[in-house]
């Protein structure tokens, strides 16, 4: 059994009220798929019936749960790696540089996930950057969803998981293996600070940061929350701070007061100089 359309516009105006993103008409398939594992925890046949239920109940718990399941974005380790190779070869060795009487770098990885991305960049300053012994290093990573934040806290992925993307060496060294999962070493998982964030809510009293990587999520959101994002990002990031998106998405057209670096990859920017 299909969804309705009003079904679907219920499910499309609940998630928009309560993370900001969109789902275009067209989406019906996708809330389907997200929603029935949903429906058939509840015991549910069908999608349809379930947000039926969902209609008539005032529990948000549940409405909770439904905003989770299609806000959950998929990841995995170095995604698109040409990012991670910039990250390492020119955006972090200039941070480095730059900071180096202070001996201070502030990272945030934004819309994280289960959190393959700061992981993957606790294991790059871990490889390639030694020089960091003694350096105030904070790595964040915040998410919307508290379901997938738990499990991402926790450093446990399946083989599925470790297989995309991520190099054998780093598997080798960097996890064990438990049972049919591999768990992140002890000393890469305290690296990095996990907190749920709404990116269209007020933001909370942050740090202000070197590194911000908002990678593959701002496609979601309609065109006013870009801005305010954008304008929140600007304040959040130091002046010579780094902004990394993804290979999809610019600030053209959204926020000029932001410039794609030339020569760097093309998910890297920084605010323009006045």
């Amino acid at each position: 059994m299909s969804i309705s359309r009003e079904g679907f516009d219920y499910v499309r105006k609940l998630v928009h009220s309560h993370s900001g993103v969109v789902l275009e008409p067209g989406k019906e398939y996708l809330v389907e798929a997200r929603l029935l594992p949903l429906a058939q925890t509840e015991g549910l046949a069908s999608v349809q019936t379930f947000i039926e239920r969902l209609r008539a109940s005032s529990v948000g718990g549940l409405q909770q749960r439904v905003v989770q399941a299609m806000t959950t974005n998929e990841t995995f380790f170095f995604r698109d790696l040409r990012p991670f190779e910039e990250l390492r070869r020119a955006v972090l060795p200039q941070v480095i540089e730059k900071r180096r009487n202070e001996r201070r770098i502030t990272i945030w990885s934004g819309a994280c996930s289960s959190g393959q991305e700061p992981y993957t960049i606790a294991m790059i300053l871990k490889e390639h950057f030694p020089e960091l012994l003694g350096w105030s290093c904070r790595l964040m990573a915040s998410d919307i969803a508290g379901d997938v934040m738990a499990r991402a806290r926790v450093g446990c992925y399946s083989q599925l998981e470790v297989s995309r993307g991520l190099p054998a060496h780093y598997l080798v060294k960097y996890f064990t293996k438990q049972g049919t999962e591999w768990r992140l070493s002890e000393d890469i998982r305290r690296r990095v600070e996990f907190f749920e964030m709404n990116l269209t809510k007020p933001w909370p009293v942050l740090p202000r940061m070197d590194i911000i990587l908002m990678r593959n999520v701002l496609i979601y959101f309609d065109l006013e929350t870009k801005r305010q994002i954008f304008t929140n990002l600007r304040h959040q990031l130091h002046s010579d701070g780094w902004l990394a998106l993804g290979g999809s998405e610019t600030t053209l057209g959204i926020d000029e007061s932001f410039e794609r670096m030339s020569g760097e990859a093309s998910g890297w920017f920084r605010v323009r100089k006045l």
